[in-house]
């Protein structure tokens, strides 16, 4: 059976971690490359999105933080976010379904009403995350388990969620782990991200100000024992509860 393909959106302009973190996402949603249409948003504008034509949007992480002060943001980053708030308009109001991971969450969390901002920031580390009564009965999270480990490591996070946003994990640190709207989720870690991929970003990110570059070692040392092994089933979960025929 042919599948419609989902859209992932990345924002990384570096393009060691860019295609890295493509490649995930195929991995982690047992995808294949023609199952995964790519568009990197920082390189060009978005322009029209036929969304009849997937079957999801997937969107990736990044340096970019929606709490920055505008006057701070370089015009990239407005036109990324502009790109992003048209097309959450039109993934709503038609109930497309929806990932955004880490940058995602900020995205998707500020276009619903969300208060997001640096009052829960984590370090790069793994984070057990507890799943919630409603994250326990939803069918993206319900194989989860009461509780999982993943890796995470933002400046940013949702402090609080408008009253139609159903919490559906939460963490130690950040109160907001995941959440949904109808059909579009996000997620605060990273549920593509194994120990690999962790160390080349934080290699590409080093001077980005998510950690000391002297600490690098000793934060990879920690994560290889921090409890994460096998990727979360939330992006597979994602992407069979929401593939359909072309």
């Amino acid at each position: 059976m042919t599948t419609a393909p989902f859209l992932f959106l990345g924002i990384r302009a570096e393009d060691v971690a860019a295609d890295d973190e493509y490649d995930a996402f195929v991995r982690a949603g047992g995808l294949t490359p023609d199952q995964l249409h790519r568009v990197r948003l920082e390189a060009a504008p978005l322009g029209p999105v036929d969304l009849g034509a997937y079957s999801g949007v997937l969107l990736g992480g990044g340096s970019f933080c929606v709490s920055d002060p505008v006057t701070t943001k370089s015009p990239t980053q407005l036109r990324v976010e502009a790109d992003i708030d048209r097309l959450l308009a039109d993934v709503l109001a038609n109930d497309v379904p929806f990932l955004g991971c880490c940058y995602g969450i900020g995205a998707l969390g500020r276009h619903v009403g969300a208060l997001v901002d640096r009052t829960y920031p984590e370090p790069v580390s793994g984070v057990a995350v507890h799943v919630t009564p409603d994250g326990a009965a939803d069918p993206v999270f319900a194989t989860c388990g009461p509780q999982f480990y993943a890796f995470t490591g933002h400046k940013e996070a949702v402090t609080a969620l408008p009253a139609h946003a159903v919490l559906l994990a939460t963490g130690d640190r950040a109160p907001v782990q995941a959440f949904r709207v109808g059909r579009a989720y996000a997620t605060q870690f990273h549920p593509e991200l194994d120990l690999a991929g962790l160390e080349l970003r934080m290699h590409t990110y080093a001077q980005f100000g998510y950690f000391a570059p002297d600490e690098l070692d000793d934060i990879l040392a920690e994560a290889a024992v921090s409890g994460v092994g096998a990727l979360p089933p939330v992006l597979r979960q994602f992407v069979d509860e929401h593939i359909r025929p072309a």
